[in-house]
């Protein structure tokens, strides 16, 4: 699965900053000051959940649905 296979949420957080998550995958957020950089890093995140996932042989939660 890839980060595009997700819904992310991207909100402000109050007073400073952009929060980026995937709700589907418990973990998988980033806080930045701006919102390309939540995004930016989200995708890192989201790379190493992913291999994580991988090591233990296990299914990333489901993703959009198509």
């Amino acid at each position: 699965m890839r980060l595009d296979d997700y819904n992310v949420v991207l909100y402000r957080n109050q007073p400073d900053g952009w929060v980026a998550e995937v709700p589907s995958i418990p973990g998988c957020y980033a806080l930045m000051d701006s919102r390309e950089e939540a995004l930016d890093e989200l995708a890192g995140v989201f790379q190493m959940i992913s291999e994580e996932y991988a090591e233990r042989n296990e299914m990333l939660p489901p993703g959009n649905e198509s």
